[in-house]
């Protein structure tokens, strides 16, 4: 038996569990993504249950369990993000050791013009929108004259990204990720954004609808992270989702860009079968692209199950010395006002297969105790930030 110890972390995108003390930084007091789901909805996830998800602490729905009787196998907790922001990228760097310094800038009133003068020039499109918004609802407003004129619609969002839509039959989708590199290489210094995010629609006038050839543009961490630390050790590093994106590659020996929760599932599960070492890192995105961000409780509620549905299976791929996280990156609250990501704790439920206990992990002070807690499990010794658990 090929008893290497592995780590396999998974990302529920967005799955926060309550607002931060900081929250009205970001005017998201309030907001409590599974606990609202949990309240308005209701929750059929008996799985991630045992792992403890009810026995988090200082949640809403702390001792909520149908069940309060069943068997934990888990250990349980939540932590804060000391990166000032609540966007994907800085998420997850510091699930992965690297919180920032400073956050990333945002853009509330839209992108300098100037700025946008030299984009157009340098990608030969003509632009529209630059404001903040809703990318489902600005295609509606703005696909007809988009497919009409040819031209890029951009915008941000309170997160710090540059978003770039464009209708699949106007601007293909590898001419938009060409056009988004140029943004990328751009926007940097003071102008630097979390990411540039292609945003490719189809469909006709009133039924616009984005597709799943989304791709993420970001910066490289500015510090190694725990990926870093894992290849330079000789181990495996595979990224599964938008993971490459989020981290430009670096760090990952090997990546899987799927686009939707179903394929990520089954690709984190096949290589919990197959992979000898090293940790696979998983991002279920569908939980926060296509249902925190679009208000759908139902939609996320149900996410949340059929992730909850295949858990077992990826639990009985696990092997002697494995260790299993599954997390989030930050919050957006479906039943909270606004389609922004919220500021919010993180859940932690973790699972050991050769040693399935209850315990108190407590509220922990930073996401980096995640990517701490893999280091060590690794045999690589202590990482710079965090506390392992």
């Amino acid at each position: 038996m090929n008893e290497t110890k592995r780590a396999i972390v998974v990302v529920l995108d967005s799955a926060g569990v309550g607002y931060l003390p900081d929250a009205a930084e970001f005017g998201d007091v309030g907001a409590d993504t599974f606990g609202h789901i949990i309240e308005k909805r209701g929750l059929d996830v008996p799985n991630l249950a045992s792992l403890g998800l009810y026995r988090i602490p200082q949640t809403s729905f702390f001792g909520r369990d149908p069940m309060p009787d069943r068997a934990i196998v888990g250990r349980y907790g939540k932590a804060a993000e000391r990166t000032k922001a609540k966007d994907t990228t800085s998420g997850h760097w510091e699930l992965m050791g690297h919180a920032m310094d400073v956050p990333f800038r945002t853009f509330p009133n839209g992108f300098p013009s100037d700025f946008l003068q030299r984009f157009e020039a340098a990608s030969g499109y003509a632009t529209i929108g630059n404001c903040v918004a809703s990318g489902t609802a600005i295609i509606q407003e703005l696909g007809n004259e988009m497919v009409a004129g040819r031209k890029l619609i951009v915008y941000t969002s309170a997160d710090s990204v540059f978003q770039v839509a464009a209708h699949e039959d106007v601007v293909p989708p590898e001419e938009l990720y060409r056009v988004c590199q140029i943004a990328r290489d751009m926007l940097q210094g003071d102008l630097a954004v979390g990411r540039v995010i292609a945003r490719p629609f189809e469909g006709s006038s009133g039924a616009y609808k984005r597709t799943e050839r989304r791709r993420d543009f970001s910066l490289p961490p500015e510090r190694d992270t725990v990926l870093d630390g894992i290849a330079a050790a000789g181990l495996t590093t595979l990224g599964i989702g938008k993971i490459e994106d989020i981290f430009c590659n670096r760090g990952l020996t090997k990546a899987l860009h799927t686009t939707n929760n179903h394929d990520g599932t089954l690709a984190t599960i096949e290589a919990a079968r197959t992979q000898k070492d090293g940790l696979i890192f998983t991002n279920l995105v569908d939980t926060d692209m296509l249902y925190g961000h679009r208000n759908d409780v139902e939609g996320y509620a149900l996410a949340l199950e059929a992730f909850d549905r295949a858990l077992p299976v990826l639990m009985d791929a696990l092997r002697p010395g494995d260790l299993l996280i599954v997390t989030a990156d930050h919050g957006c609250d479906p039943a909270f006002p606004g389609t922004d990501h919220t500021r919010e704790y993180i859940p932690i439920l973790s699972y050991q297969p050769d040693a399935p206990q209850a315990q108190d992990l407590g509220i922990r002070a930073t996401f980096a105790d995640v990517g701490a807690t893999v280091y060590r499990h690794l045999g690589l010794g202590a990482w710079r930030e965090g506390r392992a658990f």
